[in-house]
């Protein structure tokens, strides 16, 4: 068992269909980047027959205090949807930072944006790919497939290729047309949301934006 199981495509911002449940597989295991990232997907998967489980497996967030609360969110969420989530919540970022420097461009102070994500979410799916394997599951899938600041193509070709590597199919389905709905349902819930994507790199550069955002209001 292989390759990609692609849902008919929902276009964003418009009144698509949604997929047809009937057409999922019997069982999906879904790679939780956050909590309210993981709402929208978990939610439509649930909707048709499949056994949907969450994973929890994210060592790139960083400070240990910002992974705790993500972790804590995807738990609340859990509970709220009564479902089954794998946490892997062994906060090793060491390895996940020496591993990045070594699959980007040599000699940058800083990974950039697009070659780090892209370890990024090799790193969260090949796991997620591994357990959904070990456990049994005919599919496995990610949260990534609902963020609109996530590339998707990315994150779609990485999936196929890590399904063939480990004989299992990559789920994918685009769920960005409920961002709104999404950005509500967490607030409701009361989830903790983050203010950046996760990495040591991520954060640095948001405090970077915040500083220069200060800087032109004071003139």
């Amino acid at each position: 068992m292989k390759g990609v199981f692609e849902a008919e495509n929902l276009a964003i911002n418009s009144a698509s269909p949604e997929p047809d449940p009937q057409k999922r597989p019997a069982s999906i295991l879904v790679h939780a980047c956050c909590g309210p990232c993981s709402i929208i997907p978990l939610k439509t998967l649930l909707k048709g027959e499949a056994q949907v489980s969450g994973f929890f497996y994210n060592p790139n967030i960083h400070p240990y205090s910002e992974f705790k609360k993500r972790l804590e969110a995807v738990k609340t969420l859990a509970g709220y949807l009564s479902v089954d989530v794998i946490c892997n919540d062994d906060y090793r970022p060491s390895g996940f930072i020496n591993g990045m420097k070594a699959s980007v461009s040599p000699g940058l102070r800083y990974p950039q944006k697009g070659e780090r994500c892209s370890y990024c979410y090799l790193v969260r799916l090949e796991e997620t790919a591994k357990a959904a394997k070990a456990n049994g599951f005919d599919a496995f899938s990610s949260s990534l497939l609902y963020s609109k600041y996530q590339d998707h193509e990315e994150v779609k070709r990485l999936g196929v290729d890590l399904g063939e590597k480990y004989g299992i199919i990559f789920y994918y389905e685009d769920f960005r047309a409920f961002w709104q709905e999404g950005v509500e349902e967490s607030r409701n819930m009361g989830l903790y949301r983050q203010k950046y994507c996760g990495c040591i790199y991520s954060r640095l550069e948001r405090h970077s934006e915040k500083n220069k955002a200060r800087k032109a209001v004071a003139g």
